[in-house]
């Protein structure tokens, strides 16, 4: 037992991967093995995680890491296998590990070249769970980049008629981002003379003076924090860079769309509070301000594009930019805070912060129960065009309920998980910049009218002739992928503190 716990973080990290690698001796015909076996594969994680939600107790000290794993990795230039997770973590953890396994059971419907789309799926999540659990700027850059390729050829084998597109321009945008992440990495590397976060961030933020290649050091920062920005800001995204997002979303297979909008969107939100907002306290709290007017843009004009669309899964791919603008707009907010010493400040940056967390988690459950829905009516109707649909509650009403129930939770219906998530931003970021958050008010109306823009196209009115007789109701495997998804909707919506108070065990430490 002890060998279990001493390495549970490796243990959750690498099943995926050796599960992948023993899928490789499996033969291609065998497709329903693949798939069962897939499955069990990606539930393991989530048991390990759920074992290690219950082993874990809030740090005591700010910066301290539960369940930490550090090993000599790459000892010429200092950077080690070091795992470990917080509060923060834990619930990025938690959030992988259950829309994994939904998802790779959402894509069982997948029929050519099964074996290789599950291969890749399972690399996929180690991707995404080792860029939550490194504490090395090396290791966590190799898991950052692995996360990208298996997405990339899951949109550009598996997705819709505009697959290369999209995943050409998916590629392009994250790996631009990653070059520059890349060279502030190995150069704060050069300048500290380790890769080890926990060091780092001990240090980095004090130091200023120095030569680097005949570079001031004040100037090497200014080039890092800018190279972090970008890539993250890339990953969220953050208007301007968010072009590539509608696009590879519409195209990505089902479970792709449900992966890429619930965990890959979240790198880049975990990146600001990891690795930007305690490296670069004063240049975060300097430009605090343009950050927050950003991911206001972001939250309009998401909202504003969201109701221009008439493409189903188009218009929810636009409305990820508009609930992720609220997760930076409250990292923002906590970033201008940190260098105040008005403690009623302080109290409001961390309730924006743990709002922002728990945006990042509450937005994972209802963009992937959107996704998957699109999916569904898509694989019965073959299109996604609202225009093409009309009354459909009167011919699939458990799927209208259910559409209906997850739409008031990206919404934002009290009693539901988003409005418990969007609250607390707006309550923290309103004494900070009040300006910003009024005007992202404009963003929160027009989410109401593309919700109800889309659900009253799609279930309400007159009966569209074409589909009588003609569509299925909602089967009991896709049952199982969205009544997870409900129940934890609910649960937060109508109890929070149980993950709450995960959050801001950690969130509090930083103020």
């Amino acid at each position: 037992m002890n060998f279990l716990t001493d390495h549970l973080l490796t243990w959750i990290l690498f099943i995926p991967t050796v599960g992948a690698a023993l899928l490789l001796f499996v033969p291609g015909g065998k497709v329903k093995f693949i798939r069962i076996a897939s499955l069990v594969i990606s539930v393991l994680p989530l048991l390990l995680t759920l074992y290690l939600w219950s082993l874990y107790q809030s740090p005591d000290q700010a910066g301290t890491f539960r369940f930490e794993e550090n090993y000599p990795w790459f000892t010429a230039i200092n950077s080690s296998y070091h795992l470990g997770i917080d509060g923060v973590s834990l619930a990025m953890l938690l959030l992988t590990t259950i829309l994994t396994p939904l998802a790779i059971l959402t894509s069982f419907n997948i029929k050519e070249r099964v074996k290789a789309f599950m291969i890749l799926f399972l690399v996929l999540e180690t991707g995404m769970l080792g860029v939550f659990m490194a504490l090395d700027l090396l290791l966590f850059f190799v898991f950052w980049e692995i996360g990208l390729v298996p997405m990339y050829f899951l949109i550009n084998q598996w997705g819709g008629e505009k697959r290369n597109y999209a995943s050409l321009k998916f590629i392009l945008f994250t790996m631009g981002g990653s070059l520059g992440l890349l060279l502030a990495i190995q150069m704060i590397g050069v300048i500290s003379g380790t890769f080890d976060l926990v060091t780092i961030t001990q240090s980095w933020p004090a130091l200023n003076e120095g030569v680097m290649f005949g570079i001031p050091v004040a100037t090497v920062k200014a080039v890092a924090f800018w190279a972090f920005i970008i890539a993250f800001a890339i990953k969220v995204p953050v208007w301007p860079f968010h072009t590539w997002l509608p696009d590879a979303h519409t195209e990505a297979p089902t479970g792709g769309s449900m992966i890429l909008a619930g965990v890959l969107l979240k790198l880049g939100a975990y990146g600001f509070i990891r690795l930007v907002l305690p490296l670069f306290p004063q240049e975060s709290a300097r430009f605090a301000g343009w950050l927050a007017a950003l991911a206001t843009a972001a939250i309009v004009f998401g909202a504003l594009a969201a109701a221009a669309q008439k493409d189903f899964k188009r218009l929810v791919a636009y409305s990820s930019i508009n609930h992720m603008g609220f997760v930076v707009l409250g990292i923002a907010a906590a970033a201008w805070a940190a260098a105040s010493t008005n403690p009623a400040i302080r109290e409001s940056a961390v309730i924006a912060l743990n709002g922002s967390v728990l945006q990042m988690f509450n937005h994972g459950l209802s963009a992937a129960g959107m996704f998957f829905l699109v999916g569904v009516i898509y694989d019965r109707a073959h299109t996604r065009k609202l225009e093409d649909f009309g009354g459909l509650y009167a011919i699939l009403p458990i799927y209208g309920s259910i559409l209906i129930f997850t739409s008031m939770a990206s919404l934002g219906l009290p009693g539901l998980n988003g409005f418990v998530s969007e609250f607390m931003i707006v309550r923290g970021v309103w004494p900070i910049f009040t300006l910003w958050i009024a005007l992202g008010m404009i963003g929160l109306l027009f989410t109401g009218v593309y919700v109800l823009k889309a659900l009253t196209l799609t279930l309400h009115g007159p009966l569209n002739e074409k589909w009588s007789g003609k569509l299925s109701e909602i089967n009991l495997r896709e049952l199982w992928v969205i009544v997870p998804l409900m129940v934890l909707m609910l649960s937060i919506g109508l109890w929070p503190s149980w993950i709450l108070n995960l959050i801001n065990s950690t969130v509090m430490t930083w103020f």
